[in-house]
């Protein structure tokens, strides 16, 4: 019977080996061009500063043998509690067991490895670029591979996971195995898919995206969700929001605490939300420009519609803000005062310095992952999810790749990675127009360089008034990029830095006791300058944003009755048939 298990537990864990090399080369061969080819290339048009580099290597020797000569003593009971020649970053939760620090031999694995991630870091700070880009983007890869080798991702070289394969003579493994089948054959062609959340306790119009509304108009791209009102009286002026369509809208209708919109509607607001498609390859042709003409731009006709109010506060998140700003452009060029305001969150016009997002995308890279994005039909929303979840790959990809393949653990249930999880694609057509006009050519800067169906976009016509909100660790939108962005509109505008990030900056309640906000009344020429000036407040900035836009609210009025205005009834329900198509 031992024999058995013990050749059962051979032959799965070679299995478990194989798909574990494959699922690296599908995760560190974005576009089909390795990190090695990456920095090959880069490495082409550097050259080195050989004095730093031999002080690099002998500085590396010198550890090597002081480590080694630590470890021998602690070996021989010398000394159990050697001094560490190395020590890994405060914020570095990898190596948080014990044994990691009391145990010789893992001692000896964490430090050796620390060793040999700083020779390679400090080696690349040896070398000199002729672009800054090359070296940020050289130094991304190479973070991803140095950690991606890291011993707490293998099963002998964790601790913790070495004390679970045996307390539970490898049961840990056999169910870490299933789980891994589960999300490889969940997963697109390229990557891999982690379950980061219990996903069975979510479901969208029960737990998640439960505030009361109908979807009153859609097409083939989105539908148009208006919320019944919660108050008797609302503002004349309603709200109109545009959320990424990289995502799905309900990041900002959660939970009734973190809801957003069941805040707004709280607050007398006639509140209503795109709920973008979850698109096939049959959605191929519709490019950036039908994204605006078909979401912001027609919502807002259907909203005037039923309003039958000439102005709208227009709400953009994310890619959503960029939508929302080449509408607002465009329908001043067309000579049409429709906006009351415009409200930026976590939004990039200014692409010139797009974060590490923009690693991804090169010169050699993007040709050819156009052509499979273009093959296919779309952009594969696993494959994005991923790229995001690798920003953050200490934080975001390797913990669950630990608990749920070498320890066999189920994730727990959470709201935000549920909603993480639950994937986009993008239309072929779009992303290409998207990435090359934004990321790649940064068109939007350029008065008329970018243009939707022949109309040039110039955003310094923008002269609603605009408040700008950017978070303060954002990976996805620097912050002084989004300060950069905010100088390209020449409107009178407010910009609010908030605390925390991409997501847990904005989605912030009142009284929630997390993360407060900056304002700075002044508008110098640097993100730098500009919070040198800034008076940090408590709180959230929800109350801060209110404060603003009552003045452009309009008077109070009788609350709206929802689908019941002729040419626009109530379809369904809200969060409404399109939110609920799944990957």
């Amino acid at each position: 019977m031992a024999q058995s298990s013990q050749g059962n537990a051979a032959e799965l864990l070679q299995e478990y080996t194989r798909l574990f090399e494959t699922m690296m080369t599908a995760c560190f061969t974005p576009g089909n061009e390795s990190a090695a080819s990456k920095n090959a290339k880069a490495q082409e048009h550097a050259c080195v500063d050989v004095e730093k580099l031999l002080q690099t290597q002998l500085n590396y020797l010198n550890k090597q043998s002081q480590l080694w000569q630590a470890v021998s003593q602690a070996m021989l009971d010398e000394q159990k509690t050697a001094e560490p020649v190395v020590v890994e970053a405060p914020d570095d939760r990898r190596f948080s067991d014990s044994e990691w620090q009391e145990n010789p031999f893992y001692s000896f694995i964490k430090q050796s490895y620390l060793l040999n991630s700083n020779l390679l870091c400090e080696t690349l700070d040896s070398m000199r670029f002729e672009e800054p880009a090359q070296r940020e983007q050289l130094k991304f890869f190479t973070r991803q591979y140095i950690n991606a080798l890291s011993p707490t991702n293998t099963l002998l070289g964790n601790p913790e996971v070495y004390r679970k394969t045996l307390d539970s003579q490898g049961q840990n493994l056999q169910s870490g195995f299933q789980n891994l089948l589960r999300d490889w054959q969940q997963s697109p062609q390229q990557g891999l898919k982690i379950t980061q959340t219990d996903e069975s306790v979510f479901k969208v119009g029960e737990n998640l995206a439960t505030t009361p509304g109908k979807v009153v108009y859609q097409n083939e791209i989105m539908q148009l969700i208006q919320y019944e009102p919660a108050t008797e009286k609302v503002f004349s002026r309603p709200i109109l929001i545009t959320p990424p369509y990289i995502n799905k809208f309900y990041v900002l209708d959660l939970d009734e605490k973190k809801s957003l919109v069941r805040w707004l509607v709280n607050q007398g607001f006639t509140v209503f939300m795109i709920s973008w498609v979850n698109p096939d390859a049959r959605l191929a042709h519709k490019n950036f420009g039908d994204y605006v003409m078909q979401g912001p731009v027609e919502a807002l006709n259907v909203v005037r519609s039923i309003t039958r109010v000439e102005k709208t506060h227009l709400i953009g998140y994310c890619v959503g803000g960029t939508l929302a700003s080449i509408a607002a452009a465009l329908l001043k060029e067309q000579g049409r005062d429709c906006l009351a305001s415009l409200t930026l969150l976590t939004t990039l016009l200014d692409f010139s310095k797009p974060g590490e997002v923009g690693h991804y995308l090169s010169e050699a890279s993007w040709p050819l992952l156009r052509e499979q994005v273009q093959a296919q039909g779309y952009m594969d929303g696993r494959t994005l999810a991923m790229g995001f979840s690798l920003l953050r790959e200490n934080q975001l990809f390797w913990p669950y790749f630990i608990n749920n393949y070498l320890k066999g653990e189920e994730p727990q249930p959470f709201d935000i990675l549920y909603w993480n999880s639950d994937s986009t694609h993008i239309p072929a057509a779009n992303y290409v127009e998207y990435i090359e006009s934004t990321y790649l050519k940064n068109l939007l800067r350029e008065p008329g360089a970018f243009s939707v169906n022949g109309a040039p976009i110039d955003l310094g016509v923008i002269d609603v008034p605009v408040y700008f909100l950017a978070t303060q660790t954002d990976h996805i939108v620097l912050w002084d990029a989004a300060y950069r962005s905010s100088q390209l509109i020449s409107a009178p505008s407010r910009f609010v830095l908030a605390g925390s990030g991409h997501l847990a900056g904005v989605i912030n309640p009142e009284n929630s006791g997390k993360y407060g906000f900056w304002t700075n009344a002044g508008k110098p020429e640097t993100a730098a300058e500009w919070f040198e000036g800034a008076e940090q407040k408590q709180d959230s900035w929800w109350p801060d944003w209110f404060a603003w836009a009552r003045a452009e609210s309009g008077r109070l009025v009788n609350a709206r009755e929802v689908g019941n205005k002729p040419g626009f009834p109530a379809l369904e329900d809200a969060p409404g048939n399109y939110v609920r198509r799944r990957i």
